[in-house]
């Protein structure tokens, strides 16, 4: 008899995340040299961690049979102490995505809604479908999220709506007036996820921390993996109110965040000179990008991100092509975007290969 007579039914048809392809992977499949590879697929920072970050993992490393503070108690104060919160309004996740998972424990049963845009990240349907919940998909014209339109999907049945903003894999904004708009209407049944991963990347984000102050039914997710850099340790956070993140700590299993990726954290979040650098290169590798797709004659979507989505014909068979000649990009056929690639912002020389290794594979130059 088969194990999936036992098995959760909802998993036997829940297709798991595919990440980025590895250097390593790409490098023993092609018989590549790994530093002959540059990996654009996966929206990491092409500076690396900030040298303060890797000096405080480096000592926090002689301490590595103690285990870490399952409180968190020192990050946590100075993610509250950033955001003129209180600690216990801040809860740690291995990644954020942890915490799409605690909210999915805190909220979830079988027969519950999660809506969603179109095009967001396919995280949210994927924990929704562990936990027996039904994923509504509202169209995202322009691949913006409608909020309007999300809004009157909401029924008796919706426990979480996810605005992520900047938006996973198009980089579009919603802007303050439409999450007001939103937050006007919504039903206090509902508990509203922003998922902010790229906001430092923003010049002027939308206020979201209002919400949190008003005692209202959100969190904000935030991660270190993105303009830190340090997407390899798996360490975010989610800032709510002191009852909804008391109810999530609840989810939480206890030494979540090890104590390397609390240190390097804690010194990341506090080396702003690094964010800045970062910042800056991201605005203008995407500047680069998409000045050459208009030259190339390529559809983009405008991306507030640290990525930008392009339409290049066949998506698998574009990154297949890249591939072989040591670029990694993500192809987006699991985001219901099989023409389209999504790829990340890298340092100047790496954009301008990137740029020069397209043209010739979509000229048919390979």
């Amino acid at each position: 008899m088969s194990i999936w007579n036992y098995a959760n039914p909802q998993l036997k048809d829940l297709v798991a995340y595919e990440p980025g392809k590895p250097i390593e992977e790409l490098a023993r499949e092609r018989g590549l040299k790994p530093e002959d590879i540059i990996k654009m697929a996966s929206n990491e920072n092409p500076l690396g961690p900030s040298p303060k970050a890797l000096e405080a993992m480096q000592a926090a490393l002689a301490e590595c049979h103690i285990y870490p503070d399952g409180g968190g108690y020192k990050l946590r104060q100075a993610i509250a102490d950033k955001f003129s919160v209180k600690m216990s309004q801040v809860v740690l996740g291995n990644g954020s995505n942890e915490i799409i998972e605690f909210i999915g424990h805190a909220f979830l049963k079988p027969g519950d809604e999660v809506i969603t845009a179109e095009h967001a990240f396919v995280v949210y349907k994927l924990m929704a479908t562990l936990f027996g919940a039904t994923t509504i998909e509202v169209p995202d014209p322009g691949y913006v999220h409608d909020l309007d339109a999300m809004l009157a999907a909401i029924t008796p049945k919706t426990k979480e709506v996810f605005i992520a903003n900047p938006n996973n894999p198009t980089g579009t904004l919603v802007n303050q007036e439409q999450i007001d708009r939103f937050m006007d209407k919504v039903p206090p049944h509902v508990v509203v996820v922003f998922d902010e991963a790229y906001y430092e990347f923003l010049d002027n984000p939308p206020d979201t921390m209002k919400y949190v102050r008003e005692g209202r039914n959100v969190m904000l997710l935030r991660t270190f993996s993105k303009i830190q850099g340090l997407a390899g340790l798996r360490i975010g956070y989610g800032i709510g109110s002191e009852e909804v993140v008391g109810v999530i700590q609840k989810t939480r299993q206890p030494f979540n965040a090890n104590s390397i990726a609390q240190a390097g954290a804690l010194a990341g979040l506090l080396d702003e000179e690094h964010q800045r650098k970062t910042k800056q290169v991201t605005d203008d590798g995407r500047a680069y990008l998409q000045s050459e797709f208009e030259k190339m004659g390529l559809e983009y979507v405008p991306s507030y991100a640290n990525f930008v989505l392009v339409k290049v014909g066949d998506g698998n068979i574009v990154f297949q092509k890249m591939l072989d000649k040591g670029i990694i990009l993500r192809a987006m056929a699991a985001y219901k975007l099989p023409e389209w690639v999504r790829i990340s912002v890298g340092r100047m020389e790496q954009n301008i290969r990137c740029i020069a290794t397209l043209k010739e594979v979509l000229e048919g130059k390979e």
